[in-house]
């Protein structure tokens, strides 16, 4: 029995259709048994009786029949080796096509080509390359547009379900961000199944769980598996791909085929994805950053010192997309990694603004929870602090820098040491709330300075406490919004989420218990000094 071929490589260009050749009216082809679908890998010109040895698959056969003499068997080899189409060129040997060919390639399936004796092979050969080429230049361009069309997606606001949703566009299909366990974290696009039962056929209920097990065969959460898999379920074809990071976190697609290039613009998507999904990769790594940020902005300053290793100065961020559309854990991460933390609180509810926690620069620190709460840097013991309290005659860190982002509404305090975390996140959402008021992409709560720092902070605070005495919480809230607005009623009523009339009527009652005009530039201005200091 012959051994089959050694497996090779597959060519570096895009297969060429069958048909596109045949289009060559200047060749003269003529398909003449055989089916009319075929993809061409390689050309190849061949007289041996038996060239199955020396064939690779894929190939556009060429041949004379010098030594052709039992058609059957010649076929059945050719079709045994892979070969995609065999080209049979009439005279000198041969007059026309031997009958008995056209029956065998009918039989077994080969597409036979009548070459007419004006093409010599090598013109057949020539215009396969330059098919070959073309559509290379094609997939090029392809990918290329691709490349440009997911990353601009990666820099939108929501970067993760934007790359899923292009590369969905791109492929034709679905694309699945899922756990190792399986679980949906983003979906984008529509499966073809899901396009049949649109047009009103019965769509296959396990093609989505047959990505679900593809998925976990390549999911990282065990030694040895691979980085990508591919299968067919139901006429669509199946991929899963493995996110780089620990979390097990893997992409799956759906189409209805399988395309040139398909391969190469999925592998740039799983690149920006492992990107993107790095900060917070699964829904644990989330929930532990989430947790972290709760209880460093409420705990006691004794409890947080120990767990930061650093006095600061930090910076709390409030944060909204300005679509208005709520953000999940994978979408404010990304926004904590441009900011370069990973304390990210993202997970309080649809309604409630993003919170995040930036360390001290100019390289802020990125802080990992561990079990039993306590938190170092990445490669970091906890008995070895991130970044240790500055020592007598050393400088303290600077701030780290803040900067807007496309997409985000942002509201932070002025930096703070750490002692202050709790005040800073009261006054980081009072500068969001400001920020969406006046349409601006950041507002930073800045300290008091200028003349109100040259009174004692403690006697500031004592003549604030008794100057703003008569009023409740939520109408001191409203003045302070109300005076930083210069007034406008219509921003006050944005930036504390109520109807322009209650805003006029709590400045209203707020006129009546201060017992003053608040038209009164000085009034205004003792009252603004009396508010910062709250």
């Amino acid at each position: 029995m012959a051994s089959s071929p050694a497996t090779a490589p597959g060519p570096p260009t895009p297969p060429v259709p069958l048909t596109e050749l045949l289009a060559s009216k200047d060749l003269g082809l003529r398909r003449i048994a055989g089916p009319a679908d075929a993809d061409l890998l390689w050309v190849h010109t061949s007289e041996m009786a038996d060239p199955y040895p020396y064939l690779l698959g894929g190939e556009l056969l060429l041949s004379a029949g010098v030594l052709l003499t039992d058609p059957d068997h010649y076929v059945g080899r050719l079709v045994e080796a892979g070969a995609a189409a065999l080209g049979f060129g009439v005279r000198p040997v041969h007059e026309t096509v031997p009958p008995a060919l056209i029956e065998a390639c009918d039989r077994q399936g080969l597409p036979l080509l009548e070459v007419p004796p004006e093409t010599p092979f090598t013109t057949i050969a020539r215009a396969v390359w330059g098919l070959m080429a073309e559509a290379r230049h094609r997939e090029l361009r392809r990918v290329t547009r691709a490349q440009q069309a997911l990353a601009t997606a990666a820099a939108r606001p929501d970067p993760v379900p934007a790359v899923l949703h292009q590369l969905a566009t791109q492929l034709g299909g679905r694309a699945v961000l899922l756990t190792a366990r399986g679980e949906e974290v983003h979906a984008a696009g529509r499966a073809p199944v899901e396009e049949a039962h649109a047009a009103g056929r019965r769509p296959d209920p396990e093609v989505a769980g047959a990505l679900t097990r593809l998925a976990r065969v390549v999911a990282r959460d065990r030694p040895g598996s691979p980085s990508s898999a591919t299968d067919t379920h139901g006429g669509t074809h199946l991929s899963a791909y493995a996110l780089g990071g620990g979390e097990g976190l893997v992409l799956g697609l759906a189409t209805r085929q399988r395309e040139s290039g398909d391969h190469t613009v999925a592998g740039i998507a799983v690149v920006l994805l492992s990107l993107l999904a790095a900060p917070h990769q699964g829904a644990g790594a989330a929930g532990r950053s989430a947790a972290l940020v709760r209880m460093l902005l409420g705990a006691s300053p004794a409890e947080v010192a120990p767990l930061l290793g650093s006095t600061g100065p930090w910076t709390v961020i409030h944060a909204r997309r300005t679509d208005g559309a709520p953000a999940d854990a994978l979408t404010a991460g990304a926004l904590g990694a441009s900011l370069g933390t990973a304390l990210v609180d993202a997970g309080r509810g649809a309604g409630e603004a993003v919170r995040v926690l930036l360390g001290p620069g100019p390289e802020p620190d990125r802080i990992a929870a561990r079990p039993g709460g306590t938190t170092a840097r990445p490669g970091e013991t906890a008995a070895q602090p991130a970044r240790p309290t500055p020592r007598p005659g050393e400088t303290a860190p600077e701030p780290a820098r803040l900067t807007p982002r496309p997409g985000w509404t942002l509201g932070a305090s002025a930096p703070t040491p750490v002692t202050a975390l709790a005040a800073a996140d009261a006054l980081a959402a009072r500068a969001l709330a400001h920020a969406r008021a006046t349409r601006a992409p950041l507002t930073v709560d800045a300290p008091t300075g200028g003349l109100a720092a040259l009174v004692p902070p403690e006697q500031a605070a004592a003549h604030a406490r008794a100057l703003l005495a008569p009023l409740t919480a939520p109408l001191a809230d409203t003045l302070r919004s109300w005076l930083s607005l210069h007034g406008s009623w219509d921003r006050t009523a944005v930036a504390l989420g109520v109807h322009r009339n209650t805003v006029r009527q709590r400045i209203g009652r707020c006129e009546e218990l201060l017992g003053a005009d608040l038209n009164d530039m000085d009034v205004r201005a003792e009252l603004w000094f009396a508010l910062r200091q709250t």
